[in-house]
């Protein structure tokens, strides 16, 4: 079994470009694949590695106060759900694109997973899903908002368009780690909403914490790597991705007459150009000569 750990801290980073080789050093010499970014307002990402490893990762944050209480959340995978190890340099560790918003400065109230449920059911709360559209698809909070955005940095325009300071006197927010709840709320601050909460590790600590029985959470929770998706056990769930656009598939995406495999989806098929579905065809091919062959090739697993 492979660990996979998600993490994230904001914390003041003046020496991020000095951090990355080390930090890539460190990662390579345990086999540790994954992705972590690297910017002055603190570090994210998701690696995975066998136990020992990941033992080795943790104990060099451990070494330096500055990752003290970095949010951190494991789960298991059979398979290493990575092909290779980034270590990069960003402007931000979550784009949102708005100069200024610093949670090492200014942040929402945290909630944790065993209060959540009471905070989201108060009538006077509203409760507001961070993530991207694709992901709000497969599965979110009961009665939570969705933005429909396709990307983070449509946030502040939806903010700005859909809430009000003087209406929305409580506002929770949620995400996959945490991570995009906690800038969002420091924005929200910044626009004069005063009581902000965001659920303390994000969906998968209150997926690990919060019994099945007691949950609110409804479907399976969108993660960034090779298992699509986890269930409420933060077992692989039952979603892969369309090679053509990259939004999850569900089973009845893949029964559609739209769905061509290792080409397009239901979403896509209008859009991906004639050129790209021929090269998508072809590459198709190669998979199929690879499993022949007894081989695997790259990247197969992910898309049907």
């Amino acid at each position: 079994m492979f660990t996979v750990a998600a993490l994230y801290k904001f914390t003041d980073l003046p020496d991020y470009r000095q951090l990355q080789p080390v930090l890539k050093g460190l990662c390579e010499s345990h086999g540790i694949k994954g992705t972590l970014l690297l910017a002055e307002e603190g570090i994210n990402g998701t690696v995975s590695g066998c136990r020992q490893a990941i033992e080795a990762l943790k104990s060099w944050f451990d070494n330096d106060t500055r990752f003290d209480g970095i949010e951190y959340k494991e789960s298991q995978s059979e398979n290493c759900p990575f092909y290779r190890l980034k270590v990069r340099l960003k402007k931000e560790i979550v784009t949102l694109g708005v100069p200024g918003i610093n949670p090492n400065r200014q942040v929402g109230t945290y909630v944790t997973p065993q209060d959540w449920n009471k905070l989201i059911q108060d009538p006077d709360v509203i409760l507001i899903d961070t993530r991207n559209d694709y992901e709000v698809r497969i599965g979110t909070f009961k009665g939570a908002v969705d933005p429909n955005t396709t990307s983070f940095t449509q946030f502040p325009g939806v903010v700005k368009k859909e809430f009000d300071p003087e209406k929305h006197k409580k506002v929770a927010m949620f995400c996959t780690g945490g991570i995009r709840c906690e800038k969002a709320s420091a924005y929200m601050l910044a626009q004069g909403f005063e009581n902000v909460y965001h659920l303390k590790g994000g969906i998968l600590k209150y997926l690990e914490t919060v019994p099945a029985q007691e949950s609110l959470w409804e479907g399976d929770c969108f993660v960034f790597d090779q298992r699509v998706t986890v269930d409420h056990s933060l077992s692989k769930g039952t979603h892969s991705l369309c090679y053509g656009c990259r939004s999850p598939l569900s089973a009845e995406d893949l029964l559609s007459e739209s769905y061509e495999k290792g080409v397009s989806c239901p979403r896509c098929v209008d859009v991906v150009s004639d050129h790209k579905k021929r090269n998508f065809r072809e590459r198709q091919k190669q998979i199929a000569l690879a499993a022949e062959k007894g081989q695997k090739h790259i990247g197969a697993s992910r898309f049907p």
